[in-house]
C-alpha cells in the first residue's frame, strides 16, 4: 500500500486542480463505494469465517472523517456514492453520516445515494432513510427458504428480513435484490426467486461468487457460472437484452412472462472491467482502486495531515493514476486460495 506522507515542515504539498478523475485507460471515476464498517450481524458462509477477527474500533475513521473523505470525492467529480460494510446499518450513529450525504443530494452535489443491506435492520431505518434522500437500495437475499437462509447466513433471521423488506417499500425505497448463485444451494430456486421479486415490483441481480479471503469452504463447490444460470432461465424464459444501466456493473435483461428486470454481474466469467467507474474506501481510510487487486493508497494519513483539503485532493489524485486495467479473479481446482487476502466484509461489497 502507497502511504500519502502529508506536509512535512514547509513543504508544499502536491499540486491538484480538482479536475474530474480520469484513470490510465481514460475511464471517468464516478461511483464510490464506501464500506462504513467490516462488522455483520450475519456471517454468510461464501462471505466470512464464523468467527471472524474484526478491526479494533480505534481504527476506524469517524463518522465525521468519512463525511470529510466522501466530500474531497464528491468535490473531485463523484456523483454517486453507496454505503456498504460489513453491514452499513449496524454502524453506531450511521445516520450522522447518511444525512450529511443525503443534503448533497438534495443541494444537487450528488446525484445519488444508496447503500447495501442484508434487510435486518430496515424495519428500524427505512423511513429515516427515505427522508434522508435515499431513494434506492439493494437487499442481499440468496434464499427465500428460512431454513436455508439460515444455513447460508448462520445468524441470520429471515422473518426480520422479510419485515424489512416491507418497511422498506411501505416507505417509499425502490429495492433491488441480490443473489450471489450457488451452486447446489440456490441454483434450482432462482426462477422463484425472479418471480418473488418482480411479483412485488423489486429487481433482482446474481452475482458469480468471487475468491476473496479465507472462508471454511471451498469456493469452487459452490462456484456457479452466470452463463449456465442464464442458459437454464431460458428454458422456461423469454430473456431481452436491454440497454438498462444503474452505474454499476450489472448487465440487465427483461423478462417476458414477469415483466420485470434481471440482473447478471459476472467479474468470473465476463468481467466488467472495461467501463469500470467505481472505487472502493474502507473505513480505515484505505482506498481499492480494484476489488480484486492488492494495490491500495493510504487515504487517512493525508486526511489527518492537515485541516487544508488540498493533501487530500492530492493524494486521491495520485491514487486514481494507479487504477488497473482490471482484476486477475480465477475459481478452480488448480487456484483454491482466494485471489485476494482480505473479505468481501473488509473492501465493500
Amino acid at each position: 500500500m502507497n502511504s500519502f506522507a502529508g506536509p512535512v515542515g514547509g513543504a508544499t504539498p502536491l499540486i491538484s486542480d480538482k479536475a474530474p478523475m480520469i484513470d490510465p485507460f481514460g475511464r471517468s471515476v464516478t461511483y464510490l463505494r464506501v464500506s462504513v464498517t467490516d462488522r455483520c450481524d450475519f456471517r454468510c458462509t461464501y462471505c466470512m469465517a464464523e468467527n471472524m477477527t474484526f478491526l479494533p474500533k480505534k481504527d476506524l475513521l469517524t463518522l465525521e472523517e468519512l463525511q470529510r473523505l466522501c466530500s474531497g470525492f464528491i468535490d473531485k467529480g463523484v456523483r454517486k456514492i453507496r454505503l456498504t460494510g460489513g453491514e452499513p446499518l449496524v454502524r453506531k450513529n450511521i445516520m450522522f453520516l447518511i444525512s450529511a450525504l443525503g443534503d448533497k443530494v438534495k443541494a444537487g452535489l450528488l446525484d445519488e445515494l444508496t447503500l447495501t443491506t442484508n434487510g435486518s435492520q430496515l424495519a428500524r431505518y427505512a423511513n429515516d432513510l427515505f427522508e434522508a434522500g435515499v431513494r434506492r437500495i439493494n437487499v442481499s437475499l440468496d434464499t427465500l427458504d428460512p431454513h436455508k437462509f439460515k444455513e447460508i447466513t448462520r445468524w441470520g433471521d429471515f422473518g426480520k428480513v422479510m419485515e424489512g423488506i416491507d418497511a422498506a417499500q411501505k416507505a417509499g425505497l425502490k429495492i433491488k435484490l441480490n443473489a450471489v448463485a450457488l451452486k447446489g444451494f440456490n441454483d434450482r430456486e432462482l426462477p422463484e426467486m425472479m418471480r418473488f421479486a418482480h411479483g412485488r415490483g423489486m429487481d433482482l441481480t446474481v452475482i458469480e461468487t468471487m475468491p476473496m479471503g479465507e472462508i471454511e469452504e471451498d469456493r469452487t463447490d459452490r462456484y456457479l457460472p452466470l452463463s449456465q444460470v442464464k442458459a437454464d432461465l431460458e428454458q422456461r424464459f423469454t430473456l431481452k437484452d436491454i440497454p438498462y444501466k444503474t452505474g454499476g456493473p450489472a448487465r440487465y435483461v427483461e423478462v417476458q412472462e414477469t415483466g420485470g428486470r434481471l440482473g447478471f454481474i459476472t467479474p468470473m466469467t465476463h468481467n466488467f472491467c472495461e467501463s469500470c467507474n467505481r472505487v472502493r474506501l474502507t473505513c480505515t481510510g484505505t482506498l481499492y482502486m480494484c476489488l480484486g487487486q492488492n494495490d491500495a493508497a493510504d487515504l487517512r494519513t493525508a486526511l489527518r495531515a492537515s485541516d487544508s483539503d488540498d493533501y487530500l485532493s492530492a493524494a486521491i489524485d495520485e491514487a486514481i493514476r494507479r487504477k488497473p486495467k482490471g482484476h486477475d479473479f480465477i475459481i478452480d481446482r488448480t487456484h483454491n486460495k482466494p485471489a485476494v487476502a482480505r473479505h468481501m466484509s473488509v473492501t465493500g461489497g
